[in-house]
């Protein structure tokens, strides 16, 4: 099949972009818009450009990325197209994304449908637009409006298009249609080519402050801020020496390690739910839910599910109990109908009914799933799941919210250890983005295959998870925590770890995680581990004493940080370091400082030792696994490509000589996992995991 058909319609030249599913700009898709614009130059008046199927061009061809790049470049095509002899229209549907949007600012005229999308994504990967798109956009936009779009990567609509000046008219029809319309207009108006690089140079902005904005809002994150210096050459420069600045920026960008941590972290989420043992197997049907629970999280996991399309049935232990979660959801609600999540025709349905409360269990007779989020307590989610059992239809399915507990023992519980699945949220579960889906011994196949369908209709990552304490992401987050922990035991600040850490790129620091999300929550795992912990682990006792003087963090305005009337962001306070100093006195401990880059590197060196075992024990089942959780659930910088990623750039080997020599401390914490001795042995990284190699 040609890439980019061609076709005269009259005196119209109609090349027709096919390259499924999406009209990826491919070589052979590059090479046929040369090609068919120079026959076109030979035997018509005008050219349209057109996609076939569900889109014009939605962006670069991903199995590329990585690669040599072939001849034609997209730039030199993009230019072609400009500079060919005849009047160009693009006619746009679907998505016009990245090189595909490049592709149509090529153009001279553009026309689409209502729904179609257009954007300049690349700062997702670590790039930028580098085939015109700093050059031309703010050509037609105005350059506040380019360097927005440009630095946010957002899709915007067709009406937003029109608005900027991307687009030249809205209409109704098909591409092809609406294309050919426009194209004829334009003959019969006499209008010619009409390249965008003959417009004036936009306006000049304070370049400078837009830097500087980008750079400390993007934690690190290089491309937006670089983009900036590009469209700033579209004002400062002649049109040919912007495409050449332009051009030298995004190949800085493409040799930058943050591009490879970026690309590997969309080809990992792409790649988390693709699992062999889920090949083939349908999932059960999901049109009712019912939640346990409805608290923070319960009443975020329900409103999640009405936003989905889902009925939901919330259970709560008394009618006052079920009338407050009622309104949190409500609440949850009117936000997203504010912010355009939620449209009044879905509101109008989820207040005729598809949610109500009750505290009798049997209101779940008919839900196809039912979610558990009631306080961590085995005993108390094991009764629960006895009550259940008795309730729901054969075949429901029986989920727990639990962020540690063994779902293996909660669903020996019931009748139907198959159906039993642990779904763990992280909070505000509405919003956050990660789902770990927990596979007990006895869940069968088609349960987690409907765990990943609910995930993907929730618009969530869905990340398969063994049974441990803490699963994934919340075994990592203990190890590594407990790092920091004694780091500050040892001298360090926390206020100075936190510090570091935020600027590592996490998005917070772990001290202000943890009175975000309440220093008694850790405080209760700490005392149900107790009985288990190994006598040779070293065990601060600091946040205890936090917890036993009701500092349990934001939510009582005081933890580590102080929180003055209600304040969102926290300030430092000398009394938690006068805390600390006296435990480590009693402890007989002599304080040490700790730079940056200490910090840094043992917070990093613990959480991959973990990871690593964490692999090797089938928890995560390959290294990205680890990569996705703690990039979509724990703040992990993106653009470090996750944990597993990061090691893999900074080199295994120097991994583990850190943990080595971090062994000889404290032998017990800092044992180098065996698989990645193994992996230093035979040469091999985490990715050579992910591929399938065998260690």
């Amino acid at each position: 099949m040609t890439a980019v058909e061609y076709e005269l319609a009259g005196d119209i030249a109609v090349l027709t972009i096919k390259n499924p599913p999406v009209n990826a700009a491919s070589q052979a898709v590059r090479a046929g818009l040369v090609t068919q614009i120079e026959r076109a130059e030979r035997e018509a008046k005008a050219v349209l450009i057109v996609g076939d199927g569900h889109t014009f061009i939605a962006g670069a061809d991903i199995s590329e990325f990585g690669k040599p790049p072939q001849d034609p470049w997209l730039p030199g095509v993009c230019s072609r197209i400009e500079d060919c002899s005849l009047p160009v229209v693009a006619a746009l549907h679907g998505t016009a994304l990245g090189g595909g949007l490049e592709v149509a600012l090529g153009a001279h005229y553009r026309v689409a449908i209502g729904s179609a999308k257009v954007g300049l994504p690349e700062v997702h990967l670590g790039i930028m637009p580098g085939a015109g798109g700093t050059q031309r956009l703010p050509r037609l936009t105005g350059t506040e409006t380019a360097l927005d779009m440009i630095t946010t990567g957002r899709h915007v609509s067709a009406a937003e298009a029109l608005e900027f000046g991307i687009l030249d008219k809205i209409s109704d029809g098909t591409p092809r249609d609406i294309g050919l319309a426009y194209a004829e207009q334009v003959l019969k108006e006499g209008n010619g080519p009409r390249p965008t690089r003959d417009m004036p140079a936009p306006e000049p902005v304070d370049f400078d402050a837009w830097h500087q904005k980008l750079i400390t809002a993007g934690k690190g994150q290089i491309a937006p801020a670089t983009a900036v210096r590009a469209v700033q050459a579209a004002c400062d420069l002649p049109f040919d020496d912007g495409l050449a600045k332009e051009r030298e920026l995004f190949s800085d960008l493409m040799n930058s390690p943050q591009r490879e941590g970026l690309i590997h972290a969309f080809f990992a989420e792409r790649a988390v739910s693709k699992l062999p043992e889920l090949q083939d197997v349908v999932p059960r049907e999901l049109t009712r839910i019912g939640v346990v629970g409805g608290g923070t999280m319960g009443a975020g996991i329900a409103g999640a599910a009405l936003l989905a399309g889902l009925s939901v049935t919330l259970i709560e232990r008394d009618r006052a109990a079920a009338e407050k979660a009622e309104k949190t959801v409500n609440a949850l609600l009117d936000g997203a109908e504010k912010r355009g999540k939620l449209s009044q025709a879905r509101r109008k349905d989820i207040t005729a009914g598809a949610f109500s409360t009750a505290t009798d269990y049997a209101a779940l007779s008919d839900a196809d799933l039912v979610i558990e989020a009631v306080f961590e307590d085995i005993a108390v989610k094991k009764e629960v799941f006895a009550k259940l059992d008795q309730v729901c239809k054969d075949s429901a399915i029986l989920a727990t919210n639990t962020s540690y507990l063994d779902i293996n023992e909660i669903a020996a519980a019931t009748s139907r250890p198959q159906s039993v699945i642990g779904l763990h949220f992280f909070s505000p579960a509405h919003i956050m983005k990660l789902l770990e889906i927990v596979v007990a011994d006895k869940t069968a196949p088609d349960v987690v295959a409907t765990g990943f369908a609910l995930a993907k209709r929730l618009r969530k990552t869905a990340v398969r998870a063994g049974v441990c304490d803490g699963f994934i992401g919340n075994r990592i987050l203990a190890h590594y925590r407990m790092a920091v922990d004694n780091m500050v035991l040892d001298g360090a600040s926390p206020y100075d770890v936190d510090k570091a850490l935020v600027k590592f790129g996490m998005a917070m620091g772990p001290f202000a995680v943890s009175d975000l999300a309440g220093l008694d929550i850790g405080w209760a795992t700490r005392k149900r581990k107790a009985a288990t912990r190994d006598p040779r682990e070293r065990v601060p006792t600091y946040a205890d004493r936090l917890c036993e003087m009701g500092r349990f963090g934001q939510k009582t305005g005081r933890g580590f940080y102080l929180y003055p009337d209600g304040a969102r962001k926290g300030v430092e306070d000398p009394e938690v370091l006068d805390l600390i100093a006296a435990e480590r006195a009693a402890a007989g401990v002599t304080p040490r400082a700790f730079s940056e880059t200490d910090i840094q590197t043992r917070f990093i060196c613990a959480m991959i030792n973990e990871a690593a075992r964490v692999v090797e024990d089938g928890i995560a089942q390959r290294p990205l696994d680890v990569d996705v959780t703690l990039i979509a659930g724990y703040g992990f910088p993106r653009w470090r490509g996750g944990p597993m990623k990061y090691a893999d750039m900074t080199g295994l080997e120097t991994i583990l000589a850190h943990l080595r020599n971090f062994a000889t401390e404290d032998p017990f914490f800092w044992q180098p996992a065996p698989l990645l001795e193994r992996l230093v042995e035979k040469g091999r990284t985490f990715e050579d995991l992910n591929q399938g190699m065998d260690v």
